[in-house]
């Protein structure tokens, strides 16, 4: 498979059709005609008048901001490639290979990119990598072709075409090898956000890409194997091949932090996707100010699952049976429904499946229904005017009241954490008095304003207003780092896709609460997706083999049940342990960030939370700039400054990791401890300095020193 650099070597294959003696002089040419009709395209966009074609200032307004989201999606970003592969068939698409090609012109010829553009004529110069005639680009192989004679793939410097190499498939002659392009599109060092990996989806990635919008996926997936790109690519070939669908229920990314949602935030623009929305569980769950923390045993039983059967029955014990009749007054005549017949009125909705608002809205309709009923059988013809009328009617609206009272979500949830006797009336057989006691409050709130709410009390609230009223539901919830999350915040999660499908991306191994789930399964009946697909992707192509290696001597302690990840890299990338002195420890990791900054690409000093400030302060006096995680790289600034807590989902070229013991010692148990290491060591993608004074862990000690 030759590969092309500025001045392509001659390829032993004869060109395609129309290439001549210069293949790259072509492919610029069709790339600046291209970049030329995507600019036409724009330019009709901009120039679109609807001041005659709407009815109202309404409909003017929603078409404006199509229009408008259309001009921005067309956008031609410089330094993006504008296509990235090219697939030559040979036979038209469609067409039965045992089929005669009457034309005598073999197949036809696509180039893949980010976006679909076509000519004056309509006719396509490039086609969207998520259309299904793109799915052989990243599907094809020497064992299935895919009917293609060759596949090419382009190479970058800024946005011009540089380079190209091919792969012809149907060749028996031309043996399998990697591909020098991919492997240095993969490997290329990374300033800046999170970028797409669209040219260089694998064949395992791109089923899960291109799974259907029915089923929810979920994909444990090990360091560096892509799963947060997998979701978000994700989310834009659902948009591509449901767009009016989701264009109606909504689409929702949900990471771990605000400053791993500004690292991927430009992913799905570059991909032409403006729409989609991003959140954190917290920022979903957001109805009440959080200026408390919990400790770990609070937190854990508040984030357990029986806490939603405790929240049920304090919801629906404030229904009170009627003992009374209802006497309703229309003109001369007075209606009554005895209290027995009210009673079983109250218990038919409370047998029924709805939630408690929608049942009490439905009280009154009910009562009112019996009273029509009477008026019937006195002879009168009353209608639904009339039934409406009495659910109105002042005695109604009384009984209803005392009956079945209206429920306010953070002021039920303040009384459970503020009275022990409601706790205990309704936590009686679900939450042993030791568990009850460690989520009381010792000092009770005064008002919803006042109380010092922590995320896991959110959690509850949120839980207890899809009690009374339904949360709505979206189309399609891509949750990422979702090991971490508590059974209660599955469930937060799973109620905004009842009616929709969800991609669950994690990895068991860096789950960094006391409360991280043990098993897929387990999270997945939390949300309410029981039964959905698991895959489990292994193989990485960012992380050196080196360093992947190294920290997979802890999965025995911290995941056993999960195979070792891997690494296609074939750069052996840098990669040291550095003993030193406890004295010497911060000019140490002071030297290790030089070194460094003295090659390419961004770098992350990752370090115990305890250790940051003092790092900070070391930085300063040395004269480093150095970032907080979520500020965006740049080539005068490209050394962050990384809690361990904060790492998780975020990667760095190189990463210099201060204290592994330190790291270990921050968290409340060993486990979690090795965890969180697990996840630090493995953010580098092309190497990693591990600078310690204190001993290694036990698991890392072993053959590891002087490596």
């Amino acid at each position: 498979m030759p590969a092309h650099a500025q001045h392509p070597v001659p390829d032993p294959h004869a060109p395609a059709a129309g290439e001549g003696a210069d293949p790259l002089g072509s492919e610029r040419a069709h790339l600046a005609a291209s970049r030329a009709a995507l600019r036409a395209m724009r330019a009709d966009a901009e120039a679109l008048n609807i001041a005659d074609v709407t009815a109202n200032w309404v409909n003017a307004e929603v078409l404006q901001g199509e229009i408008d989201a259309r001009i921005k999606a067309l956008a031609d970003l410089a330094h993006t490639p504008l296509f990235f592969g090219r697939l030559d068939y040979l036979h038209a698409p469609g067409l039965d290979p045992s089929e005669s090609d009457e034309g005598g012109h073999g197949g036809e010829n696509f180039y893949i990119g980010r976006r679909h553009v076509h000519d004056a004529h309509g006719d396509p110069m490039v086609i969207d990598w998520r259309a299904p005639v793109s799915q052989a680009f990243y599907r094809a192989s020497k064992k299935d072709p895919m009917d293609l004679r060759m596949r090419r793939r382009f190479g970058y410097t800024g946005g011009e075409l540089t380079a190209y190499e091919d792969e012809h498939l149907s060749d028996p002659a031309e043996a399998e090898r990697t591909s020098q392009l991919l492997q240095a599109e993969i490997e290329r060092p990374r300033v800046g956000p999170m970028r797409d990996i669209v040219a260089t989806i694998q064949p395992e990635q791109d089923e899960i890409v291109r799974a259907g919008i029915s089923g929810s996926v979920c994909v444990q997936g090990a360091p560096g194997t892509g799963k947060t790109a997998v979701g978000l690519h994700r989310v834009a070939y659902l948009l591509y091949a449901h767009r009016e669908r989701l264009a109606r229920s909504g689409t929702l990314v949900i990471g771990p932090n605000d400053s791993f949602l500004h690292y991927i935030e430009q992913v799905l623009p570059a991909l032409g996707e403006l729409e989609v929305k991003q959140a954190t569980v917290d920022s979903l769950v957001g109805h009440v100010e959080v200026r408390a923390k919990d400790d770990a045993s609070a937190a854990s039983v508040k984030g357990d699952a029986r806490m939603a059967e405790v929240l049920r029955r304090a919801v629906w014990s404030h229904i009170t049976p009627p003992e009374e009749a209802c006497v309703v007054v229309r003109g001369s005549r007075r209606w009554r429904i005895p209290a027995y017949e009210l009673q079983e009125i109250v218990e038919e909705l409370r047998k029924r499946d709805i939630r408690y608002g929608a049942a009490r809205e439905a009280l009154p309709q009910r009562i009112a229904h019996a009273v029509l009923v009477r008026m019937e059988q006195a002879g009168e013809a009353p209608d639904d005017r009339v039934q409406d009328a009495v659910a109105r009617n002042a005695a109604v609206k009384a009984m209803v009241k005392a009956v079945w009272p209206p429920v306010d979500p953070a002021k039920l949830v303040l009384r459970l954490l503020g009275d022990a006797e409601f706790l205990a009336a309704h936590a009686e057989g679900l939450l042993t008095p030791e568990e009850q006691k460690a989520v009381l409050w010792t000092k009770p709130a005064r008002s919803v304003k006042s109380a010092k709410w922590s995320s896991a009390d959110a959690v509850l609230i949120d839980e207890t207003m899809d009690l009374v009223a339904r949360t709505p539901s979206l189309g399609h919830v891509v949750l990422d780092e979702a090991q971490d999350l508590s059974p209660m915040q599955y469930r937060a999660v799973g109620r905004r896709c009842t009616t929709g499908s969800v991609t669950v991306l994690g990895d068991i191994a860096q789950g960094t609460t006391p409360w991280a789930t043990d098993t897929w399964e387990e999270a997945l009946h939390h949300m309410g997706k029981p039964g959905s697909v698991v895959e489990e992707l292994t193989q990485g192509f960012r992380v050196p083999r080196e360093v992947i290696a190294y920290a997979s001597r802890l999965l025995p302690a911290i995941a056993p049940d999960l195979r070792e990840a891997t690494s296609i890299r074939e750069a052996a990338g840098d990669f040291e342990i550095r003993t030193v002195r406890p004295e010497a420890l911060d000019a140490s990791v002071l030297a290790a960030c030089h070194d460094a900054l003295a090659k390419e690409g961004s770098i992350g000093l990752i370090a115990a939370d305890a250790r940051v400030p003092g790092l900070r302060a070391a930085l300063e006096e040395d004269g480093l700039r150095c970032l907080a995680p979520g500020e965006e790289t740049s080539a005068e600034a490209r050394l962050t400054l990384v809690p361990a807590t904060l790492a998780k989902g975020l990667e760095y070229d190189y990463v210099v990791l201060d204290e592994p013991a330190a790291i270990v010692d921050g968290e409340p148990d060993e486990r979690t401890g090795l965890r969180r290491l697990y996840v630090c060591l493995t953010r580098p993608v092309s190497g990693l300095t591990v600078v310690h004074a204190a001993g290694l862990p036990e698991q890392l000690a072993d053959g590891g020193e002087g490596a």
